[in-house]
């Protein structure tokens, strides 16, 4: 059986607390998120572009309710044909990390049944291409927050998993 890849792709750029968040979107699920613009986005995918705000509006209503502490679990379909060997066992294991919990690279690797190391895992988060929906803010260094390669890089981090009660707020945050 072959597996045909997804013709085009809708976006929708999306305001919220930690900058504005694009949603990539094929006729299969969401296959790329991220900060900025579109234009930064779309070419790494080498999809056509279609205009479909219906095609975005699920993915965009649970994003919007996510910021607005309201939704826990994502039910947007993901599109996972762009991925492959351990990455994908990898996401797909993250993807499974729940709302308000957080795991070390190392049990990631676990979850995962790779054979991937802590570093590399480090790696696969640095390049998820579904953040947020794919909770790699939810990936901790045993000693601390480790790194965080998405927004405002920690702080978006912190951010997060602030919003899903996972860190204490600090006065800062009050």
């Amino acid at each position: 059986m072959t597996t045909t890849l997804p013709a085009t792709v809708a976006f929708a750029e999306v305001p919220t607390p930690v900058g504005t968040f694009v949603l990539a979107v094929t006729e299969t699920g969401l296959v790329a998120t991220g900060w900025g613009s579109r234009a930064g986005l779309a070419p790494r995918l080498g999809l056509a572009e279609v205009h479909d705000a219906d095609r975005t509006a699920f993915a965009v209503a649970e994003l919007n309710a996510y910021f607005a502490g309201e939704l826990k679990a994502f039910e947007t379909p993901i599109d996972w044909r762009l991925m492959s060997g351990s990455r994908l066992r990898v996401l797909q294991a993250l993807h499974r990390v729940p709302y308000g919990k957080a795991v070390t690279y190392g049990e990631l690797a676990r979850l995962s049944g790779s054979s991937v190391p802590a570093r590399g895992i480090g790696s696969i988060m640095g390049s998820n291409p579904i953040p947020i929906f794919v909770p790699c803010h939810r990936v901790i260094a045993g000693s601390g927050l480790g790194g965080f390669s998405g927004g405002t890089g920690v702080e978006t981090k912190r951010w997060l998993l602030t919003h899903e009660g996972y860190l204490q707020p600090t006065l800062l945050d009050l």
